[in-house]
């Protein structure tokens, strides 16, 4: 079996009705089968593609939450204001 050109095993999962709800009314939403569906969420979860937050956040150049961190951290000093300064 393949699916976009990747060959696939079947798996069977077992969840709950309302779960399995939500899955198929996302899936038409998202005008995909069930099967697409799940294989698109979970490589979301796996890190194997990127949702589209992050897909935007990368577009835009955004900073990743670490480095951001580690702009906050190595720009802190500017945020004191000396008495000096303003003289």
């Amino acid at each position: 079996m393949r699916y976009k050109g990747v060959s696939i095993m079947p798996m069977s999962l077992r969840l709950p009705p309302k779960v399995i709800s939500m899955i198929e009314k996302a899936a038409i939403k998202d005008k995909k089968t069930k099967t697409a569906f799940v294989i698109e969420a979970i490589n979301q979860k796996l890190g194997l593609i990127k949702n589209r937050k992050d897909q935007l956040r990368d577009f835009a150049g955004w900073l990743s939450k670490k480095e951001a961190d580690e702009l906050r951290l190595a720009t802190a000093v500017f945020e004191k204001i000396q008495d000096g300064d303003w003289k």
